[in-house]
């Protein structure tokens, strides 16, 4: 049975398109996990901002791609980059902290307590005692894409769409994340309908965990909009045909 070391090494990918006036520079200079380490790995996304100066003066490596490709290009070749540092856990986390890093070691304990899981979603949840602030319409947006996700993927996924994943570091991950995605704007689906086509949807469905996030927020200068929906759909459409993500 896989163990988890006590001491374990997280290499987190944070994208970055013009989010020189929104980086919270102090945060990111002062993580730290209680018990393991953290490297960080920003992804400098063709920013025509001051991006690039900003990541380069906080700890952690540096990728900078000089086009702007999108997020989902920008993830993917900052989780190669992050592969080959040799961690034990990786993923992405989105620039604007609207899932506090708080959050982190509590992934990380899902991984601990449960050898099986090899991939942790953060998932937006309204419960009590959990501070969960959302814009009304993106919520709701929010909510008919998921049920359009799970059927196409064929599993029970509540929020695939929060920007805070972690995986256990694997040759599956770097495979996953070997070619560039077909969407732009819903990746984390093609994420894991590309696990699906490796693994099977069975154990798929037992390898991920979504994990209830106590905090997250609506941060100002999103750049999804709510006409993204449509798009979203588009890409959609292009996952079902291209993964057979039904079969």
């Amino acid at each position: 049975m896989r163990q988890c070391y006590r001491l374990a090494r997280v290499a987190l990918v944070v994208p970055c398109y013009n989010e020189a006036n929104r980086l919270d520079t102090a945060t990111f200079k002062s993580f730290r996990l209680p018990s393991d380490r953290l490297e960080f790995v920003f992804v400098n996304d063709g920013s025509t901002d001051a991006t690039l100066q900003v990541i380069q003066s906080l700890p952690g490596a540096v990728v900078n791609l000089e086009r702007n490709s999108g997020k989902a290009e920008a993830v993917r070749r900052g989780i190669l980059a992050a592969l080959d540092r040799n961690p034990d856990f990786v993923g992405f986390w989105d620039a604007d902290l609207a899932t506090p890093l708080a959050e982190l070691p509590g992934f990380l304990g899902i991984f601990r307590d449960r050898n099986e899981i090899e991939m942790v979603f953060g998932a937006r949840v309204r419960l009590l005692g959990r501070q969960i602030s959302r814009n009304p319409s993106r919520h709701y947006f929010g909510r008919m894409g998921a049920t359009l996700i799970s059927s196409t993927l064929g599993l029970a996924v509540y929020d695939t769409q929060c920007g805070a994943k972690l995986f256990r570091a694997s040759d599956t991950v770097r495979d996953v994340f070997s070619t560039p995605f077909l969407s732009r704007w819903i990746f984390d689906v093609e994420i894991i309908a590309r696990f699906v086509q490796r693994w099977g949807r069975d154990r798929v469905a037992a390898a991920l965990y979504e994990y209830p996030v106590t905090q997250w927020h609506d941060v100002k200068g999103s750049k999804v909009k709510s006409q993204d929906f449509i798009r979203a759909l588009r890409d959609l459409w292009k996952i079902r045909r291209a993964y057979n993500a039904r079969r």
